[in-house]
C-alpha cells in the first residue's frame, strides 16, 4: 500500500495516564512502518456520554505508514491489549489505553470493525482540539469541513480540555 498520513486520537483514565498514552505513540511508532510526523500537547479532559468516571489524558498523533487500514487497526488493537485494556462492561467506560483512527489519508471506511473517518471525532473536543493543534487546515472527507471550523462549533460549556505540561 502507498504510503499515507493517518490521525489517531490517544487516550487513558486509568493508572499512570500520562505515562500510558506516551507508551502507547511509542509502541506503534518504534515499528519501521509507522513514523511519528507529528504530535499534539496533552491535555487533561472530561468524560463523554459516561461520565461517572475520572478524567482523561488526550492528544492526536499522526504517523506516515504503509499499512493498510485493517492492519493498522490490528497493530492498535494489540498495543492496547498489551497496556492491559480488555472487553469494558460499560461503553464510553474507563481504559487504561485508547487508540482510535480518526483519519486515514482521505479514505472513507465502512466496515464492520472500522469506521473512518472516526464517527464521533466533528462532536468530540478533547479529538478536535489536539487534532487543531497539529492540522487546524485538515477537511474532514465526509463533512468537507476544516477542522477548526468543526471546534469552533462546539458549545464552549461542553467537554472540558485543559492544557497540561509534558
Amino acid at each position: 500500500m502507498q504510503q499515507q498520513i493517518v490521525y489517531i486520537s490517544v487516550g487513558s483514565n486509568l493508572g499512570r495516564k500520562l505515562e500510558n498514552c506516551r507508551r502507547g505513540i511509542i509502541a506503534l511508532t518504534s515499528c519501521k512502518n509507522a513514523v511519528l510526523v507529528a504530535r499534539s500537547p496533552f491535555y487533561r479532559t472530561e468524560p463523554v456520554d459516561y461520565t461517572d468516571q475520572d478524567w482523561f489524558i488526550n492528544a492526536v498523533f499522526s504517523i506516515r505508514t504503509s499499512l493498510s487500514p485493517e492492519a493498522l487497526l490490528k497493530r492498535l488493537q494489540g498495543i492496547q491489549r498489551r497496556a492491559g485494556r480488555g472487553a469494558s462492561p460499560v461503553r464510553f467506560g474507563p481504559r487504561i489505553l485508547d487508540l482510535d483512527i480518526l483519519l486515514f489519508g482521505d479514505l472513507v471506511i465502512s466496515t464492520p470493525h472500522l469506521i473512518v473517518p472516526h464517527p464521533r471525532m466533528h462532536k468530540r473536543r478533547f479529538v478536535l482540539q489536539p487534532l487543531c493543534d497539529i492540522n487546524p487546515y485538515l477537511i474532514h472527507p465526509v463533512i468537507n469541513q476544516k477542522m477548526s471550523d468543526l471546534l469552533a462549533r462546539l458549545d464552549d460549556s461542553d467537554q472540558q480540555v485543559v492544557l497540561i505540561d509534558d
